[in-house]
Formats: C-alpha cells, structure tokens, sequence
C-alpha cells in the first residue's frame, strides 16, 4: 500500500487519494459502502489506465479507508460531496466515472450534480437509493423503532464487523433518492450486474435501465458474477465496458 495524498475538501474533511497524470478523459472510481480505494477493481483500473497512458483517480470518502472522519458520522450526501470535491479539484476535464455498489450511486448523484464534467458513466451492481429500498425497507418495526429512538443499530454484514446503520443515513438517504425523479445520463452509459449478486439484486440494476434516460445505455450481466465482481471474468468485462464507453468517444 503506498502513501497517499491528501485533499481538504470545502466542508473541512481530509481526503485521502491517489491519482495518475495522463491523457483524457480521465477515468474516476468511486467504491462503495464501507470500502476503501485498495479494492481489487480500483487497483486493476488504475493499472489498466497507467499502461494506457490515461489520468485516473481514486479516493477514500470521509470515514473510509485512509481518510478523516468516523464512519458512522457520514452519509450519502456527505460522500457525494467529497466525491464532488474530488472531481472538481483533482481532476481536468470531463471524466468516466465508474461506480461500484454505493459508488454507483454516487456517480449518479454527480451526474446531476456536474453533467458537464461527465463525459460517460460505468457502473459495477449499482445501488442507488438502497438506503431506502433496501435497508429501511428489509427492518421489521423494532428496528424501525430502535434507529429513530437510539439513532443507530447494527447489522450483520458477510465482509466484516457488523454494519452500524445510523438514522442520520437513513434521513439523509431520502433526500439524495435517484429512482424517483428524472435522471438524464446524455452520454455512454453502461451498467454492470452478475446474476448472482446477493447484495444488490438484478431487479435493481433492470430498474435503473429503465429508469434512465439517454442515447447510449446498456445493461450487461454477468451469468454467476457476485457482488464483488472482481473475479478474472468480472474485471475483463468492466475493462471492455470501458474501453466501449472510449470507443464512443
């Protein structure tokens, strides 16, 4: 692991980055939920751009991996904003943003935010609104009770410790939602999903396809590949999206 740079972002909260000078577009990766820039995707696709002669960037959010804050401080629109932060200082141009999981989520957020700066958008099991739709959805009315009257509970999560799940995230996930308003992505746009993801089901990534609207959008899914998506196949395919996306370009 090397030692990476640091931004201080508008809203005092210290970034930890590493970036590769080169041509563009550039390409940004946003990681997901309680995951951190060291991931096995980040890494191939900054190794992919640095032989490719391409700028790239990848960052942790607040309260992940090597940058400032508590975890269980933050939330989506927290994160958004360094994500914001990030692009608009740390990179030139219009980029490729490629999300996974809860960065696909933010990656949409930014699309809205800064479309001029978005020259395509890739995403890995995309999980947009999932704090909605997935966790406040799945609790039964104990744990309903228990988050707005303690402010936090935990759940199991199959990576690591249990996940705390905050009211703060809850509350401000409802006013970052993307599946309820219309969401314009006019440039390439590709969507990556396996079949056998069991944290972000298929319907999902389906129900963003058709949410969308744009003149260049496809779903690709990949028979058997998990959440992860960081297998030989997987990685394969989230370089061929992206040399895709280039190729329209």
């Amino acid at each position: 692991m090397t030692t990476p740079s640091y931004l201080d972002t508008p809203q005092g909260r210290r970034i930890a980055y590493h970036s590769v000078a080169g041509v563009g577009p550039g390409v940004v990766f946003l990681g997901g939920f309680m995951s951190d820039m060291e991931g096995t995707k980040a890494v191939h696709l900054e190794q992919v751009c640095r032989a490719a002669g391409r700028a790239f960037l990848r960052f942790d959010y607040s309260g992940h991996g090597q940058s400032s804050e508590r975890f269980e401080d933050g939330c989506i629109g927290d994160w958004a904003a360094d994500a914001l932060a990030a692009i608009n200082a740390l990179t030139d141009g219009p980029q490729i943003l490629v999300g996974s999981s809860m960065g696909g989520w933010i990656s949409l957020l930014a699309c809205k935010a800064i479309p001029e700066r978005v020259a395509g958008l890739l995403t890995i099991a995309a999980a947009p609104d999932f704090t909605e739709d997935s966790m406040w959805a799945s609790f039964d009315e104990a744990q309903r009770v228990q988050i707005m009257a303690d402010g936090a509970i935990k759940i199991p999560s199959d990576y690591d410790d249990p996940y705390t799940i905050t009211r703060k995230l809850i509350e401000d996930g409802r006013d970052q939602l993307v599946l309820r308003t219309p969401l314009d992505l006019p440039f390439p746009v590709r969507f990556l999903q396996g079949t056998h993801d069991a944290d972000v089901d298929q319907s999902v990534a389906i129900r963003l396809l058709n949410h969308a609207t744009g003149p260049d959008m496809r779903l690709v899914m990949l028979k058997d590949g998990d959440h992860r998506f960081s297998d030989p196949a997987a990685l394969q395919l989230i370089e061929d999206a992206l040399t895709n996306i280039l190729q329209q370009l």
